[in-house]
């Protein structure tokens, strides 16, 4: 992840200043929690898709800079919202603000990082990019009351599955690389090519994330082993299972999910092996990465190009 940095590392730190800046609030708690959320890091690969996907179009820009933190606000807002909704109290390897704050101020912090994102979107002024990601934005809510109506559900589909991940997850990538393009002034086949570029890289990168919930390492992940369960979320290794493992497997698997516990976690672990689940969960996820790399297989040869093909690598790869 460093080395695809260094391909932007002047304008994510520009990102980095810009996000810090926009933090400011005359409420003391609201920066306090904001840049304690901020502050934990992550991969940011969101933001950073914004800016290499706007070089690859040979034209970045403020207006990227701005983008990029724009996605990251909206990413942060989830990540508060998604915490106080699944009762979560660890997130990269600390407390989650609402351990520490409560669930209340989580939740208004959240929609306070939403408005603001909002707030710079206005500033670049670009209606298309504007209308992309209030959509994308209505579409995550979406896929959130998706998720938490089929929690505890066993009778959840594969198609249920993917239409939460494409909305909960895929869409905001899509939306960082489909806005980077229209920022660029590319025509509208382009700028198709890099949200589907963006949407099966999302993919991918959820559907791994599926996969080390039952098979990650607590120390790399920064969460524990069976959350996911423990929060009934019938992810894809679980149906996969369900459908295709014997009536011993699918019924551990069934319990787990109705009970939303992980209580049998290490049962369920080797039901989702043996199956064939996970094995199952990382060929879809591989699928949806070559996907990923045909969308932008036309695009010129360039270091940005080329760091966005690393990433779908490291989407597929990665343990934490």
């Amino acid at each position: 992840m460093q080395a695809i940095r260094e391909t932007v590392s002047s304008e994510f730190e520009a990102v980095n200043r810009l996000i810090i800046d926009q933090l400011h609030s005359d409420v003391p708690l609201v920066e306090n929690i904001g840049h304690y959320i901020v502050d934990a890091g992550g991969k940011r690969m969101r933001p950073m898709l914004v800016l290499l996907a706007g070089g690859s179009c040979n034209k970045l820009n403020q207006d990227h800079v701005t983008l990029a933190a724009v996605i990251e606000f909206i990413h942060t807002a989830t990540l508060l919202h998604d915490d106080v909704v699944d009762l979560s109290n660890l997130r990269r390897g600390r407390p989650t603000a609402n351990a520490e704050w409560g669930n209340a101020p989580s939740v208004l912090v959240g929609d306070f990082l939403y408005t603001r994102a909002f707030q710079l979107l206005v500033a670049i002024g670009n209606m298309e990019v504007m209308n992309l990601i209030a959509d994308t934005t209505n579409n995550i809510a979406e896929g959130e009351v998706l998720q938490l109506t089929k929690a505890g559900d066993p009778e959840a589909s594969e198609s249920d599955y993917f239409q939460v991940i494409k909305n909960k997850t895929a869409v905001l990538f899509a939306a960082a690389t489909a806005g980077a393009a229209m920022l660029s002034g590319r025509d509208d086949e382009t700028v198709s090519c890099y949200y589907d570029y963006g949407l099966n890289l999302g993919l991918a990168f959820q559907l791994i994330d599926d996969v080390l919930d039952y098979e990650g390492d607590p120390a790399e992940m920064g969460k524990n082993v069976g959350d996911d369960l423990a929060e009934g979320k019938p992810t894809l290794p679980l149906i996969y299972t369900l459908k295709n493992g014997s009536t011993t497997e699918a019924d551990i698997i069934r319990r787990a999910i109705m009970k939303k516990s992980k209580d049998n976690i290490e049962q369920v672990i080797q039901a989702v092996q043996s199956c064939g689940g996970l094995d199952h969960t990382k060929q879809i996820a591989k699928d949806h990465q070559q996907k990923a790399l045909a969308a932008i297989h036309h695009l010129p040869p360039t270091d940005y190009k080329e760091a966005m093909i690393k990433l779908t690598h490291l989407a597929i790869t990665r343990k934490n």
